[in-house]
């Protein structure tokens, strides 16, 4: 069965078009299957855009890990226009969903990349990330490992992860790794956690 962190989804397109509301912004997103969420912003998307911390007008470097199609890489970019937005997906219809989504809402400070195309010396302020869970503990791992080490002395990242999906163990997980991690915030089946 294909899932949205395949490579190449190996699923029918069936392109239809979604809403972005939150308070201070919103956008028309274009979405296809064989991504994450296709038919909706997903909740826990939508909470950790409305939850999480405002923007930090000195932040340069913002990546979006597991963009999909885009609608944290776009709200990101929209409310840090002086900083560089770095949408990152292994899933190519994603990407190229994502980068559809950026060209429709003329943001110039978004780059759409697999994580090998990220510079590997790349110092990151924030990572904002609903992080894909189902591909296996081990593997959300490795993931985090890779990309948690770039963030700069005073970087953070913030992650929304679902309770019956494994949060409270990965919150445990990641203060082993040597991250202090704080729950910002839980509603309903989610968690916000912010890591430094």
């Amino acid at each position: 069965m294909p899932q949205y962190f395949d490579t190449t989804p190996d699923v029918r397109s069936d392109e239809q078009i979604v809403p972005l509301q939150l308070p201070d912004l919103s956008a028309e997103l274009l979405t296809d299957r064989g991504v994450f969420s296709s038919d909706h912003v997903d909740v826990g998307t939508k909470y950790l855009l409305l939850e999480g911390p405002p923007p930090v007008p000195t932040d340069r470097v913002l990546v979006d890990v597991g963009c999909g199609y885009g609608p944290i890489a776009v709200a990101l970019a929209i409310r840090n226009p002086n900083a560089q937005i770095w949408a990152v997906d292994v899933n190519e219809r994603a990407r190229r969903l994502c980068q559809r989504n950026v060209e429709a809402a003329e943001l110039a400070n978004v780059t759409v990349a697999t994580p090998d195309d990220v510079p590997a010396d790349l110092t990151i302020d924030r990572i904002w990330s609903n992080p894909p869970i189902r591909i296996g503990k081990a593997a959300l791992h490795e993931l985090l490992n890779s990309w948690l080490p770039k963030l700069g002395p005073a970087g953070s990242a913030h992650l929304v992860v679902q309770k019956h999906l494994g949060a409270d163990s990965l919150h445990r997980w990641m203060e082993q790794q040597g991250y202090a991690v704080s729950r910002r915030g839980s509603r309903k089946a989610f968690r916000l956690l912010d890591v430094t």
